[in-house]
């Protein structure tokens, strides 16, 4: 499974905004600003986000966007399956109700789900609060350091 940009920077993303928005409102410039991802790209990923009820904006003076539920509410599959989609590496029809053909005789259908099965479930134990707090312990260990390297 690879993820794309829209997976990788929505991820970092999210996390800033979780950062700095306990207080205020954050602006899509700043976080664009602090993790070095076009403002016009950030601005399509947050319009996904908010679709899929991750983030809520304000408007008026001093409008932004803060997260639209509590961190430890908000699993990094709800973040990546807004942005990516499926994140089951491996389409098989046979996994699904209507299924396939030979469906009946594939063995292969059983790695498959739990390949899908593993990811999935991986990426919805991680919590946003758990990545926000992994983030504060880097910061302090390392003032210099950011959410991410380029990725």
């Amino acid at each position: 499974m690879k993820l794309s940009t829209k997976g990788r920077y929505g991820l970092r993303a999210l996390i800033d905004l979780a950062l700095h928005s306990e207080q205020e409102t954050v602006s899509i410039a700043s976080i664009a600003a602090r993790q070095n991802i076009s403002e016009s790209y950030l601005e399509q990923l947050i319009a996904k986000l908010r679709k899929a009820g991750l983030v809520s904006s304000v408007r008026g003076a001093g409008g932004g966007y803060v997260l639209a539920r509590p961190a430890e509410d908000i699993s990094v599959g709800d973040i990546l399956r807004a942005l990516e989609g499926s994140l089951d590496p491996v389409q098989c029809p046979g996994l699904k109700e209507e299924g396939c053909s030979g469906a009946d005789g594939c063995v292969t259908k059983y790695v498959w789900k739990r390949i899908n099965d593993s990811i999935n479930q991986t990426v919805d134990e991680i919590k946003l609060s758990q990545l926000i707090e992994e983030s504060r312990e880097v910061q302090e260990a390392a003032p210099s350091a950011g959410i991410c390297c380029s990725n």
